[in-house]
């Protein structure tokens, strides 16, 4: 008598299994139910989802016994595991569900239809089903891969698209507070202390420049936004700890010339000042031969004046001579005869006709008054500039 499970394997279906095959068929919806249930039972996260999630994790669950079906079913056809699996679920689970957990849901699974199947196998199938189901596991595992990291490529270019454009809107004055919702879909957390840095950009891929201050920052717990717009390289910077440092910090991947530091500002949408402040100091870091790598902003006042920044011309009538001014006209005068000496505080107390104490006092009076000290040469150079802008502010107004 002839063997029937012999017959039954050649049959007209041509598959090499057709029994084991029909009841694989039979068993899928019990076998995703069961899959679902020991999700519930054996995964917190999955408990702890919305109804939602847990909703489209059970169809993901479904299409991959489907996908593992039709699998065995044409073992020898070219699958697409990705589409069939996961095409099934919205891209926004991807962000739901963590790549851990996507794992996870997958060997469990695994598990159940490796447990079913004495069960589901005719007798004698058992070693076929089940190394099938080991080579589709496999595929299963890089079909998973490749989800995330097109999810993960897609978000990553669609940030670097989204930080581009919040960095462009600092520099260019037009941030607004729609702008905060942008960064903080970034990761920008509203640090209390903000900076802007800027210098020129490195020649090669702009990615990698981006990536080398992004891990830059890590190492110096700073929280930035940046990008290279045209030839120059934008660092939106905040975090504890003065401006110098966090540019050494995050000097390392531009290019060599200066760079320039913006002044401190309390949040990003005030950074526009910060960013208008670096990018007028870096056009006239051409006046200073031997300017700091970095420098202050502020330390660039004198040439950023001259080179017509109103800014700066402002800040130097307003946090210098006015002050002064107000201070007394013996501050305005002594200062002003000491700068015309050379300096000198002797020659200054015989033009004064005062004692050369009283000079080093009122001097030290102007340091205290404006911060900057007339005994160095390069503060004399800005208090000098400060006086010529403040008389010449003070002519304009009794025109």
């Amino acid at each position: 008598m002839p063997d029937a499970s012999r017959n039954d394997r050649n049959d007209r279906s041509g598959h090499p299994c057709p029994t084991t095959l029909r009841r694989l068929e039979k068993s899928a919806g019990r076998l995703a139910a069961a899959a679902i249930a020991r999700m519930d039972e054996a995964l917190p996260w999955y408990r702890a989802m919305p109804p939602e999630n847990r909703s489209w994790i059970g169809l993901v669950a479904q299409a991959g016994i489907a996908a593992f079906t039709e699998w065995f079913r044409h073992p020898e056809a070219p699958q697409a595991i990705s589409t069939d699996v996961f095409g099934t679920a919205p891209r926004e689970l991807t962000r739901a569900v963590t790549l851990r957990q996507t794992v996870e849901m997958v060997r469990t699974t695994i598990e159940v239809m490796e447990s079913a199947i004495d069960e589901v196998a005719a007798p004698g199938d058992e070693s076929a089903l089940r190394e099938a189901l080991l080579v589709y596991s496999r595929e299963i595992a890089f079909a998973t891969a490749q989800v995330y990291a097109q999810a993960a490529e897609a978000r990553g270019a669609w940030d670097a698209r989204l930080e581009s454009l919040v960095v462009n809107a600092i520099l260019s004055g037009e941030a607004e507070e729609g702008m905060l919702s942008r960064a903080a879909a970034l990761g920008w957390r509203s640090p209390d202390r903000v900076v802007v840095v800027l210098g020129t950009a490195p020649d090669g891929d702009n990615e990698l420049t981006v990536d080398a201050i992004r891990r830059a920052a890590r190492h110096a717990r700073l929280q930035v936004l940046t990008g290279v717009l045209g030839e120059r390289l934008v660092v939106v910077a905040g975090g504890p700890g003065d401006p110098i440092r966090i540019a050494k910090a995050l000097i390392g991947p531009y290019a060599p010339g200066p760079v320039v530091v913006g002044p401190v500002v309390p949040d990003l949408v005030s950074a526009t000042r910060s960013a208008q402040a670096a990018a007028a100091g870096l056009k006239a870091c051409a006046a200073w031969p031997d300017v700091p790598r970095p420098v202050l902003a502020d330390d660039l006042l004198p040439e950023r004046a001259m080179a017509g920044d109103p800014g700066a011309r402002r800040q130097l009538v307003e946090e210098i001579y006015r002050p002064l001014e107000e201070a007394g006209s013996a501050l305005l005068e002594t200062l002003s005869v000491y700068l015309e000496q050379a300096s000198s505080l002797e020659g200054a107390a015989r033009m004064l006709f005062v004692h050369p104490n009283t000079v080093r006092y009122r001097l030290r009076r102007v340091t205290d008054v404006t911060g900057w000290s007339p005994s160095d040469v390069r503060s004399a150079f800005t208090l000098r500039t400060a006086l010529i802008l403040g008389r010449l502010a003070d002519a304009e107004q009794r025109r």
